[in-house]
């Protein structure tokens, strides 16, 4: 198992969850944050520090996309192990549905 990041990441991007990653395995999009599964120790302790309920096990039925996502970008955004400020429209977007078509495959800053 692994934790991965689903779709109310985008356009909020809370980065609450990368300050307790204890093996630093979270990367950096321009809209929002993937885990790297194959560096994910499965602690869990990401999952409870997103405000915006965007962290699941790969487990969950339904999150085989995401989980192919979060792989594919983990390896081609920067590393971020630093909290930022998220993003401005964060509290507009947080919980709304349908956001993949926002989904930008530009990397961030990272650190």
């Amino acid at each position: 198992m692994t934790y991965i990041v689903t779709e109310n990441c985008i356009k909020c991007k809370y980065t609450d969850c990368v300050e307790v990653c204890p093996v630093d395995c979270f990367y950096e999009g321009e809209n929002m944050l993937v885990i790297h599964p194959d560096e994910c120790i499965d602690c869990g302790v990401c999952e409870p520090e997103c405000p915006a309920d965007a962290i699941k096990p790969d487990t969950e039925p339904g999150l085989e996309s995401w989980l192919t996502l979060n792989t594919k970008y983990a390896s081609e955004w920067p590393n971020i192990t630093m909290k930022k400020d998220q993003m401005p429209e964060a509290e507009e977007f947080d919980g709304k549905s349908g956001k993949l078509e926002l989904f930008s495959a530009e990397p961030g800053e990272g650190d």
